[in-house]
Formats: C-alpha cells, sequence, structure tokens
C-alpha cells in the first residue's frame, strides 16, 4: 500500500489517434488543474497484498544503473510525445510512485526532475513527491532527493512492529523503519508516513504502539489505510490468518480519528491526514477531479480537452513499456468517458473528500448539467449520507463511515 491514489481507468484497446480529431461529447468552459505522475515499477520484493504495477528486481539486489538510464529515457520519449496534449498547461504536483522510487540513485532522480523541467512549465512552488521505502533508506539519500528538487517524501512504513512487518511481507525491519523517518523529519519541512491497520494478529493496544511511534515523529501528513485483500495479490488466494474482524477494525479506525486529531492532524481525505498547510496536493487534484498525465509503466492518466475527457494507460511490463515508448506508441489503452459516466467518476473522487465539493465544481469539471445528479444528492440527504451547506455537499459522518453506499447511489441508472 503507497499513498500515491492514481485512480485506476477502463481499459480498451488504443484507438488510431485521428479518433481524437472528431468532435467530442461534452463542453468543458475550462481545464482543470494538470498533475504529473511517473511510475518507476521495480522492488525489492512484491508484497503479498500490493496490487500495484511493480516488478521485482533480479536478484534481489541493486537496480543496475543501465536499466536506471535505460529506463530514464523510455520517460522522456513518453513524455515527449505526450506534450502536444497539455500544450501551454502548468503541472501544479509531480508524484514519482512505484514500485520503489528510492531504488533509483539520486543522481537518476536529479536528471528526471532535470528532464521533466526541461519540457514542462511547473508552477512555482510545485510539489515534488518521491515514495520512499525504508529497506532502501541509506544515510544521507534522502538529503540528495532534496537537493535533486524533491519537495515531499513518502515513506512507505506500514508498521514499526517486526511482527507486522513479517506478517505482511516487508522488507525493512522497524530499526530502519524509525531512521527512515528521523532521517525525513530532518531533511523535508513536509513528508509523509504510511501505516496500516488491521494487519494479521493485531491487537488495539498494538496499533496504538504504532500510532503513537508515528506520531513521535510530529509527522505533518499521515495516510492509514485498512489491510485488505485486492484481486490477483498473493494475499487473495492464500489469506493471512488472524485478520481483526469487521468490529475490531472499526475500533481500529475510531482509534485512528481520536489519536491523530488530539495530536492536531485533521482527517481530510477518508486515508489521509494532515496538519495545516501539508495536505498532499498532488492526491486533492485526484479527489477534486483535476487532470493528471501518467508516464512510466502501467501509468494511467486522465486529460480534458475543451470537447471530451480522455483515459490513458501505458504499457505494463517495463521491457514493453521502454520499447514501445522509444516507438512512440507507450500508451496501451485509451478511452473517452462517456457523458453518463462522468457524474459517478466525478462524485466517487469527490465525496472522499471530509470537505465535499461545491456544486459548481461537478459542472465546471465534467461539463455536465447539475441535474445529472440531483436525484442521487437527494436521495443521500434522505439516507443521512450527505449534508448540504449552500452551494456545497459533503458527507456526513455517517456518509463517510459508509463511503461505499454513498458513492453507489451516483452509479450510471443507480
Amino acid at each position: 500500500m503507497a499513498e500515491h491514489h492514481e485512480p485506476a481507468a477502463p481499459g480498451t484497446p488504443a484507438a488510431a489517434p485521428i479518433r481524437l480529431l472528431r468532435p467530442g461529447a461534452i463542453a468543458l468552459q475550462a481545464l482543470p488543474p494538470l498533475s504529473l505522475y511517473v511510475h518507476l515499477p521495480w522492488c525489492l520484493r512484491k508484497c503479498p497484498y500490493c496490487d500495484f504495477n511493480s516488478h521485482e528486481v533480479r536478484g534481489g539486489g541493486e537496480l543496475a544503473p543501465q536499466t536506471q538510464r535505460d529506463y530514464l529515457d523510455a520517460l522522456m520519449a513518453d513524455l515527449e510525445a505526450a506534450l502536444p496534449q497539455v500544450w501551454g498547461r502548468r503541472v501544479h504536483s509531480i508524484f514519482i510512485g512505484g514500485g520503489t522510487p528510492s531504488l533509483f540513485e539520486p543522481e537518476a532522480i536529479d536528471r528526471l526532475l532535470m528532464d521533466i523541467r526541461a519540457r514542462l512549465p511547473l508552477e512555482p512552488g510545485c510539489e515534488v513527491t518521491l515514495e520512499a521505502n525504508p529497506g532502501t533508506f541509506e544515510k544521507d539519500r534522502f538529503r540528495s532527493y532534496r537537493a535533486a528538487g524533491v519537495t515531499r517524501l513518502s515513506i512507505g512504513v506500514q508498521s514499526f512492529d517486526d511482527a507486522m512487518l513479517q506478517a505482511v511481507g516487508r522488507v525493512h525491519d522497524a530499526g530502519q523503519a524509525r531512521a527512515a523517518v528521523a532521517e525525513a523529519a530532518a531533511a523535508f519541512d513536509t513528508f509523509n508516513i504510511d501505516l496500516m491497520y488491521a494487519l494479521p494478529g493485531q491487537s488495539l493496544p498494538m496499533l496504538q504502539r504504532d500510532l503513537d511511534e508515528a506520531l513521535s515523529f510530529a509527522p505533518p501528513h499521515l495516510s492509514i489505510y485498512h489491510l485488505t485483500l485486492e484481486p490477483n495479490t498473493r494475499f487473495a488466494t492464500r489469506p493471512p490468518e488472524g485478520l481483526p474482524d469487521d468490529d475490531l477494525a472499526s475500533d481500529m479506525l475510531d482509534l485512528l480519528v481520536q489519536r491523530t486529531a488530539e495530536a492536531g492532524l485533521q482527517r481530510y481525505e477518508v486515508s489521509a491526514f494532515a496538519r495545516p498547510g501539508h495536505r498532499c496536493v498532488h492526491n486533492l487534484n485526484y479527489w477534486e477531479f483535476g487532470d493528471y498525465l501518467g508516464i512510466g509503466a502501467g501509468a494511467h492518466g486522465k486529460i480534458s480537452f475543451p470537447d471530451r475527457i480522455v483515459r490513458q494507460q501505458r504499457w505494463r511490463e517495463p521491457a514493453t513499456y521502454m520499447a514501445k515508448a522509444r516507438e512512440g506508441q507507450a500508451v496501451s489503452n485509451e478511452q473517452a468517458v462517456t457523458p453518463k459516466e462522468l457524474p459517478f467518476e466525478f462524485v466517487l473522487n469527490a465525496l472522499r473528500l471530509k470537505e465535499g465539493f461545491e456544486l459548481s465544481r461537478f459542472s465546471e469539471r465534467t461539463g455536465q448539467p447539475l441535474q445529472a445528479i440531483q436525484r442521487a444528492l437527494a436521495e443521500g440527504e434522505r439516507r443521512g449520507l450527505l449534508e448540504r451547506e449552500g452551494d456545497v455537499v459533503r458527507p456526513s459522518a455517517r456518509g463517510f463511515d459508509f463511503l461505499s453506499d454513498l458513492q453507489a447511489l451516483f452509479l450510471p441508472g443507480g
């Protein structure tokens, strides 16, 4: 599990580029903010719960310098082929996710960011996040990422308990986790800690110790996830023993919400808690239905044009991706989102935010009239899942607890 929340996109075979020249089905008055997601797909070992596009480094050792260089070449070929789709648009945030991006040397990340800056205009103060795992931590490595232009580090700790780390197949131990977080706190003004709960054999006191240890570092941002058994993972076919039941998992979430609030962290999204001024700009852009260009093996993207919204996916397997990117064919799937799908896609994201969304934002980002969601809004209010205050719609406390039920009200034909 990682902080990056790249929304999944439906996949269809890539269509001929000429299709994008035909008149589209919607009309946007303005284009939303644009982010860039860069996927670095390698990791030391595939975690049994992970359904991200990640691939183990052969032999479990370091990622070969030549592989790093070849992959960066492919990323730039991919980016250059995509530039005509985003001409003139400034990038508000960059998120380098994986996999384990910290397998790449600081020099490689430095080159990556320089190459991006040479091709895309960045907003002043553009947030640049890099995901790092404690198993790849080395003294001074984090400071070198900072010098390369990374402004925010996201650390995949998951737990500070060695038994819990072993239970979910992590390659690092608790000592490495503490050292990595301490170094991140020293090197960065803002950083994130990923924690998981409802782990095999985990009790409420064990979670409290984990959370207390995380909070002892005064993190500006916490991302907290319930361990889920995703399809196509090792845990899906061989579930671990001792998973907490629903009642215990609910008590764990209550504890997390209470303790983070007491520590000055505001829960602004279902799984995200932040101190004032430290919300993740990149993920907020997802939840607010902004645009994101996704480059790298298996990366998803959502790009708006005045008359259509297009979802894309890159080739998943790294070697295939690199070969296709060099040919200018990095995109494996491309699909225009239909007007019927847009209301649910917008709300699926926006209702994850505790503060909800402005009704005017719905039409601005989707090109659809408010009538498209009025019936579902009324039903959400009737069931006590939604609250409305002026132009703002937000999930109620009950709606936040039963978010999937609330979101389902907006399904096409729902």
